[in-house]
């Protein structure tokens, strides 16, 4: 759990796993519909796991993207609705950039730093930081809180804790509050009756935990 993308990649085999244990008890149609939610979600999560590892580019008409500079950046850590990220703020050639960035432990503690921008990657020395989605130039929507000028001498326990997996879990669980009306849908186009609300309402609470940790969710 200790590599950023790990805990993305977890919950994607997770939703996965939930599809595939209803499938033998599917008909036709359902089966379908599992396949087709479990198909999403591996496409999705290719093409995030893509951008994160600079395979594809951020989409971004930020000059000199490819050519590898140094860059000093402070975190931000947004934070609305149920929507919780960090994010990376930057200035390149007068221009501010924003950056959401996949969780890390370091970001809770780490004050306004330098970092190699370029080629797809952020690096912070020996740290690599990925990218849970594309460089923007307009600030991110909601409230967004800076890290201290000062380290907080309670950082490192405050980082240790957030980065536990059940209390990820439980921030990402938020957005399965539409498990129940989405398992209503389900029902509703297929059929089934109680059984297939019970297998409909774990896949969808299972696909939005994965969606709120494919996003980059940050349990800080």
């Amino acid at each position: 759990m200790g590599h950023p993308l790990a805990y993305p990649v977890l919950t994607t085999l997770g939703a996965l796993a939930i599809c595939l244990a209803w499938a033998p008890f599917a008909d036709t149609e359902q089966l379908a519909m599992l396949a087709a939610v479990a198909l999403v979600i591996l496409c999705y999560t290719a093409f995030r796991l893509a951008v994160a590892l600079g395979v594809l580019p951020w989409h971004t008409t930020a000059p000199g993207q490819n050519a590898v500079r140094t860059i000093t950046f402070r975190r931000l850590r947004q934070q609305h609705r149920l929507l919780s990220r960090s994010w990376l703020e930057f200035t390149i050639d007068d221009v501010t950039h924003w950056l959401p960035v996949y969780f890390d432990p370091a970001l809770v503690t780490m004050p306004e730093s330098t970092a190699e921008f370029g080629g797809g990657t952020v690096g912070l020395g020996a740290r690599r930081l990925y990218p849970s989605g594309p460089l923007r130039e307009t600030e991110p929507i909601g409230r967004l809180h800076e890290n201290p000028s000062r380290p907080d001498p309670d950082g490192l326990a405050h980082a240790a804790a957030a980065a536990r997996p059940t209390r990820r879990l439980l921030l990402d669980a938020q957005f399965a509050v539409a498990a129940p009306f989405a398992a209503l849908l389900w029902v509703y186009v297929a059929g089934g009756g109680f059984p297939a609300f019970v297998a409909a309402l774990t896949v969808a609470a299972g696909a939005a935990v994965w969606f709120g940790a494919i996003r980059g969710s940050d349990p800080s």
